[in-house]
């Protein structure tokens, strides 16, 4: 099995002007994700992002900023790290993804195994 990573991003719910008991049964519909994930061994890791963020730019003087940043439409929100055995299913495992009626977004990335690279 391989190892890749959701980003998630999107607005807030506080954004969204989600009222307290809409955001928990949105909270709920994560909590299920992960457990259904979870039971079927294809959840590996998993957190929230906090704000505030801070960017760190420049290749001789590094220029830290604080966000939120004016170029940036959407927040990353967390990550996930699941299982699967190649993008296909990682897609279908996306399906699940709560927020999509939000306006969230998920992003893919496969996670490079540097248990090769490891010498012990």
């Amino acid at each position: 099995m391989k190892e890749f990573m959701f980003i998630f991003s999107g607005p807030t719910y506080e954004e969204l002007n989600l009222s307290a008991e809409e955001a928990q049964a949105q909270m709920m519909s994560w909590f299920k994700w992960v457990g259904d994930l979870k039971s079927k061994e294809q959840y590996v890791d998993g957190r929230p992002l906090l704000p505030p963020a801070k960017r760190i730019t420049g290749a001789t003087k590094r220029i830290v900023t604080d966000g939120p940043f004016a170029e940036s439409k959407e927040v990353v929100g967390g990550y996930f790290v699941i299982k699967a055995a190649d993008f296909d299913e990682a897609v279908k495992i996306a399906e699940g993804f709560p927020d999509y009626k939000y306006q969230g977004t998920l992003e893919i990335r496969e996670v490079f195994d540097t248990s090769a690279l490891e010498q012990n």
